[in-house]
Order: structure tokens, then C-alpha cells, then sequence
């Protein structure tokens, strides 16, 4: 199962929407071989850390994303990933833009959940209590979409 979160500038929503899932999936010890990354849409933050509020969220929750530095999207990711999830609507144009491919893998997070909401951008809220809790909703729901699709087994 391969899966790309992605977010404008790769330092908040989809590293921890990355981090998140990595631990859900250990957690929930599903089976089955994962490959659960993220990317930016924009290029501004490229080879940057997790932006020190989201890392320190994730740390209160004890996840950590020690060494994630931001990447961008590229075409090929379409290709290569099962699922390219968008934080929101303006992520998802710009993963069609960049990717040429329109719907299909491409979804925003909080779909999952049945919301056309978009995951809360801490960078302007300054709320990454609610984006964790947004992100961790959308990632639930995704795991148990992916369950009931039978695309993953109980180990």
C-alpha cells in the first residue's frame, strides 16, 4: 500500500498526517507491506523541517518525525503511489495540475470521513490541536476505508 499525503508547503498537515497514519497502521497492526509519505504542492519550504509547532503536537501525542524534511510532488507520483491525499481543495488542484490526472486516487483527507471540509491549516489558525484531531478523524476513517475495500488484512 503506498500512500502520499500532501499539503502546500510539506512542514505541517501531511507530515503529520503522514506520522499519524505510520502509527495508526502500527497500532492497529495491520498486514502488509506500507510506503506512507508526503510531498508539497509548493516549492517555498523544500528541504525543510516539520515546522516546530506541528513536530511538538505530534511529540504530545509521542509520534515523532525526526529527520522528515519537505519534498516536492512530482508527475511520477501518480504513478507511483496508490493514493495522493489533499489536506484541501486548492492542494487537490495543485496535485492535478502537477500530476496531469484528475480524481481517481487523488481525494481530500477528510472525504474519508464523509466531510467536503478541508483539514484545518495550522500555519494560519495557529491551532494544530485541531488539525492533529482533524487528521487523526481523517486518517481513522481512511484506515477503515481501506479495510472495508478489503485492501488490507488484521495481522
Amino acid at each position: 500500500m503506498r500512500i502520499l499525503f500532501i499539503c502546500h508547503g510539506n512542514i505541517c498537515r501531511s507530515p503529520m498526517a503522514e506520522y499519524i497514519m505510520k502509527e495508526l497502521v502500527k497500532r492497529e497492526g495491520v498486514a502488509g507491506d506500507w510506503e506512507i509519505e508526503s510531498a508539497a504542492v509548493s516549492r517555498e519550504e523544500i528541504g525543510n523541517p516539520v515546522y516546530p509547532p506541528a513536530r511538538e503536537e505530534l511529540a504530545r501525542h509521542s509520534i515523532s518525525c525526526e529527520g522528515k524534511r519537505a519534498v516536492q510532488l512530482k508527475k511520477s507520483d501518480y504513478d507511483k503511489y496508490d493514493y495522493l491525499i489533499g489536506m484541501d481543495t486548492m492542494n487537490i488542484r495543485n496535485i492535478e495540475k502537477i500530476t496531469g490526472h484528475r480524481g481517481g486516487k487523488i481525494k481530500m483527507l477528510l472525504e474519508y470521513t464523509g466531510s467536503t471540509a478541508s483539514v484545518i491549516d495550522p500555519w494560519y489558525s495557529r491551532k494544530f490541536d485541531d488539525t492533529y484531531r482533524d487528521i487523526v478523524t481523517g486518517c481513522k476513517a481512511f484506515l477503515e476505508y481501506l479495510q472495508k475495500q478489503g485492501k488490507i488484512e488484521e495481522s
